[in-house]
């Protein structure tokens, strides 16, 4: 009995047809005909296309905003909303520090801050201004240096992010520098934002001057010659475009933070090099095959090209999944990862099989590998990537590589997985925080300023927890309110609690009621200055005690602590649809593309194991501040922002797969002529893996220029996808892949009936 007959009887799939009558059958074939008969009218098409683009989506950056990390629905969004509409007031979210060289209390300084105060006052958009200055003397001394020599001006400027940071922009150019006898720089969220996104759009052209000359050589390396070489460069260029333009569209239906632009460039060229690498190494196959050029374009579509489809349905489902949490940040990374997926795959499946077209035989023009040949290499084809053309090699690299693992299956995996698994271990000391200035560079005046801050002032005034009664501040509720107030100054971690009555700190009242405005209406709040790091897990803690502490009536906590728990919340709450969106889209679209029922599961559980390494390289790294010199310099925190490991899971998942589709499409294709296990997953790898090598190593480069942001958490998003990509293309695709497909031989490939009819009937193995 024949390998193939064993299979069928096993329940496997029936090995099929060659690649004839079928190949000349299918649809992906004969787009690739029409496109190459066509080729002139794509190509104009496209460049017109192009030209359009660029007027739509070059300002693009201008039109999307920097915030984004909190769930505007959640209990401190609305507290802060309240405070802002009725009382004018909120969490400062403008710090400005006073310095002047002698006493802020000489009458020239206090004159020169009373002015200051009164100007800033006057400026439309500012709600709120609180000085050291204009404040009663005996709430003042939190807001006056330890040395006496500065002070803080702290400003609630109103509107939604965007509005806030426009504010910030015109405000504090104005406002800083030398005013008189005082000198003032300025810091807050507002502050913080507006460098940010300043310091991001600087990243991103220092990431392209950085990245374009790696990867010109390695892509001429890998291509062979600089015709081809260029070729994802022009599939980069399409995708990247096109996007800025969805995502110039949807910045006037929704927010669009400013961060997806980086996300936008890295993923566009990342993917440009994989789906162009796939599709002109198949093209070559095809040629040396004795294909002629329309033929040749019709089979790389037919068969690279339906797994680039596949791998970007897979990737842009991983990266929809972020669309389920209410951050405004992560659904920007879906609109502009989900936009550049399929963009390039639209354009390595329609620009590239024209641009083949046009260039026939010649795309081997200015061939660079001639300079390192020695003489004639008779019988060698222009492509140094691929195999045989049978997909059958013994000798190669790969090859041997997948042969002696298979031949020690069990130690080989458990040697893999040991390791992975104790790279992953620092997760188990994961801490979360929110993005505050310290994702600044050390040298940004906004993180300079803040630090001062810091150092300098005994209190924690500007990161106060704020307390809304939003029915409670009638006369007779007063004596509630001073009770209620009493009672949170003696909670642990408060420093002092501040409120229309006046002033508690350790149960007592230790300040007579102010002017200042708690109460409007028939509300009223309170605010609650902390003794500890608002946005820490004892910050939390303080939240989440105000919270449950009996209050006089319907109560709203916001503040930074109260958002950092509202966050964790509105994620983890969110974590399990986002994982059953990625995990069950995934194995349904790898069964209808192998017909099996074990691959598709195996698949998930390399990709999750693949990632841990990268977790654990998140805390180690940029929590904890190890290994700093080789990412470059970072404030160390003690924390990771909160949404980051979510990011970082749906990308490098989708990025994963990309690989696994590539890998499991040649080793199906063996299989399906030969019937034998072992032998197809050998092939499969030495087909795929000096490709996947290569094509991980240009991402990588891609990926690690985007490590060299000065902003902390896109330099971990930079290096912790570029370590992804290296460890999945090396030893998850290497290692465990072989050894689990060994072990588990035949049954790769089983389906029960009813799965193996509707495969039959639904599946896109040749498009």
């Amino acid at each position: 009995m024949s390998n193939a007959t064993r299979t069928t009887t096993a329940g496997s799939p029936p090995p099929g047809p060659g690649l004839g009558k079928r190949a000349d059958r299918s649809r992906l074939a004969a787009l690739g005909r029409l496109l190459v008969r066509r080729r002139v009218l794509v190509l104009v098409a496209v460049l017109l296309a192009v030209a359009a683009a660029v007027p739509i989506g070059g300002g693009v950056s201008d039109r999307l905003s920097g915030g984004g990390f909190t769930d505007p629905a959640a209990e401190s969004s609305k507290a802060a909303k309240l405070l802002a509409d009725r009382f004018g007031s909120g969490a400062p979210n403008l710090v400005l520090l006073a310095r002047t060289s002698g006493s802020v209390d000489d009458p020239r300084a206090a004159t020169a801050g009373r002015d200051l105060s009164r100007r800033l006052a006057q400026e439309p958009g500012v709600l709120s201004v609180t000085s050291y200055w204009t404040t009663p003397h005996e709430l003042a001394s939190p807001l006056r240096a330890r040395d006496g020599r500065s002070a803080l001006v702290l400003l609630r400027l109103g509107g939604d992010e965007d509005r806030v940071r426009d504010i910030a922009k015109e405000l504090v150019p104005r406002f800083t520098g030398r005013q008189g006898v005082l000198s003032l720089s300025a810091t807050g969220t507002a502050q913080v934002y507006v460098e940010v996104e300043k310091q991001s759009d600087q990243d991103l052209v220092r990431a392209e001057a950085y990245a374009a000359p790696v990867m010109l050589l390695i892509l001429l390396f890998v291509f062979g010659s600089a015709v081809a070489a260029v070729l994802p460069l022009l599939i980069g260029v399409c995708s990247i475009l096109g996007t800025f333009v969805v995502l110039r569209v949807l910045s006037e239906l929704t927010s669009v933070s400013v961060y997806a632009i980086n996300i936008t460039t890295a993923l566009g060229l990342g993917l440009a090099i994989d789906y162009s690498l796939f599709i002109v190494t198949r093209y070559r196959e095809e040629r040396a095959r004795g294909l002629d050029t329309a033929e040749a374009v019709a089979q790389s579509v037919r068969t690279a090209g339906r797994t680039v489809l596949f791998s970007a349905l897979t990737v842009a489902l991983s990266l929809s999944a972020l669309l389920v949490f209410p951050l405004y940040f992560l659904r920007s990374f879906a609109y502009a990862g989900v936009a550049v997926v399929a963009l390039s795959a639209i354009a390595a499946l329609v620009v590239l099989p024209a641009v083949l077209g046009l260039l026939g035989p010649r795309i081997d023009a200015l061939d660079v590998r001639r300079l390192f040949r020695r003489g004639p290499q008779p019988g060698a084809d222009h492509d140094t990537l691929a195999g045989p053309a049978d997909g059958t090699a013994t000798g190669g690299f790969w090859h041997r590589l997948a042969t002696a693992v298979m031949r020690r299956p069990v130690l080989c995996a458990a040697g893999v997985i040991t390791l992975l698994v104790l790279l992953g271990l620092p997760f188990t000391r994961i801490s979360f925080g929110l993005v505050d200035d310290r994702v600044l560079p050390i040298s940004a005046p906004a993180h300079r300023t803040a630090q001062s801050v810091q150092e300098e002032f005994s209190s924690r005034e500007t990161s106060a927890l704020s307390v809304v009664l939003p029915t409670v501040s009638g006369s007779a509720d007063r004596d509630r309110i001073a009770a209620y107030a009493a009672r949170l100054s003696t909670l642990p971690d408060v420093a002092r609690v501040d409120t229309v009555t006046g002033s508690y700190a350790a149960g007592r009242q230790v300040v007579a009621a102010s002017a200042a405005s708690f109460a409007a209406g028939d509300a009223s709040w309170l605010s609650v200055v902390p003794s500890v790091e608002p946005d820490s897990s004892a910050g939390v803690k303080l939240a989440e005690r105000v919270r449950a502490d009996s209050a006089p009536g319907p109560v709203l906590v916001g503040g930074d602590g109260a958002e950092l728990a509202d966050t964790r919340d509105a994620l983890a709450a969110r974590l399990p649809e986002a994982a059953l969106i990625i995990g069950a889209t995934t194995v349904v679209l790898l069964f209808l593309f192998t017909g099996s029922v074990l691959v598709p599961f195996k698949a998930v559980l390399l990709n999750l194991l693949s990632l841990t390494a990268t977790f654990g390289a998140m805390v180690y790294v940029f929590q904890e501040g190890h290994l700093r010199s080789l990412v470059g310099d970072f404030t160390v925190t003690g924390s990771v922002d909160i949404s980051i490991p979510v990011l970082m899971f749906c990308v490098a998942f989708g990025l994963s797969m990309d690989y696994e589709v590539f890998l499991l499409s040649r080793i199906k294709e063996v299989y399906i002529e030969t019937g034998d296990n072992p032998r197809a997953v050998a092939a499969g790898l030495e087909r795929t893996g000096r490709l996947v090598s290569a094509a991980a190593v240009l991402v990588a480069v891609v990926m690690l220029a985007l490590a060299t942001s000065g902003i902390t958490f896109l330099k971990l998003l930079g290096v912790g996808l570029a370590l992804a990509v290296l460890l999945d293309a090396t030893l998850v695709r290497g290692v465990l892949v072989p050894a689990v497909m060994r072990l588990a031989g035949r049954a790769n490939w089983w389906a029960p009936p009813p799965l193996r009819r509707l495969h039959r009937k639904l599946g896109l193995l040749s498009a």
